[in-house]
């Protein structure tokens, strides 16, 4: 069967970090979010060890406690990039990534669902190594973009967000997960408010493809 490639590359090209427009007030049913993870199981996973796990958390004081790590988090580092934006000459300009960060970070508790995926054991499991950590994150972190994408597929927005994670030990208590289960992040999941996404831009697939050998970009023949 072949795909729709028109419909494919919209959905890969427009899975934006949804912030400012993800819709604060109408619900999202609990069989939809399951879709999504029903689509996200279906990720590679290195020996087929399917050890992704998902908490769905849409307990408004179990939101709170997400929110309230999120933001001790969102603090200083929103603080160091304001800092470098400022030491790069920008300071008066608005910088929309930081404008969005930040609304997100307010109204994070509203958030019809915060989605945590997580892991069963913790990559100091595999070994110390790179080689060994990337087979680990490289089994586990796939699923969370499915995730993404499916939701994005049924008019739901998402962001990858990871900063609520130095106060893991917090939500896990909160959450019921135990200390041997990685969070891996937490993906704010909501219907979006305003018109479709358009692609973000990038740098040409020319310029960072190497042919054969590295900083070789002549495509030839």
């Amino acid at each position: 069967m072949d795909f729709d490639l028109t419909q494919t590359d919209h959905l890969l090209t427009t899975t934006r970090a949804v912030r400012k427009r993800l819709d604060l007030d109408r619900p999202v049913p609990r069989d939809l979010v399951l879709d999504c993870v029903r689509i996200s199981t279906q990720a590679p996973a290195g020996g087929n060890y399917q050890k992704w796990r998902w908490v769905i958390v849409d307990d408004p004081e179990r939101k709170a406690v997400i929110a309230d790590a999120y933001q001790r988090s969102y603090a200083p580092y929103i603080a160091a990039q304001k800092k470098a934006v400022a030491k790069a000459g920008n300071a008066a300009a608005s910088n929309p990534i930081i404008d969005s960060s930040t609304h997100l970070a307010e109204v994070l508790a509203d958030v019809p669902v915060l989605a945590i995926p997580c892991a069963l054991g913790s990559p100091r499991d595999a070994g110390e190594t790179g080689e060994a950590q990337a087979g680990w994150w490289g089994s586990a972190l796939p699923a969370v973009w499915s995730y993404c994408l499916a939701a994005r597929s049924r008019g739901l927005g998402t962001a990858w967000t990871t900063l609520h994670l130095p106060y893991a030990g917090e939500v896990g208590e909160a959450l019921g997960i135990p200390d041997t289960v990685t969070q891996l992040a937490c993906i704010p999941t909501a219907y979006y408010t305003g018109d479709d996404f358009k692609p973000a831009t990038r740098k040409p697939a020319e310029s960072v493809t190497y042919w054969n050998g590295w900083k070789d970009t002549d495509i030839g023949s």
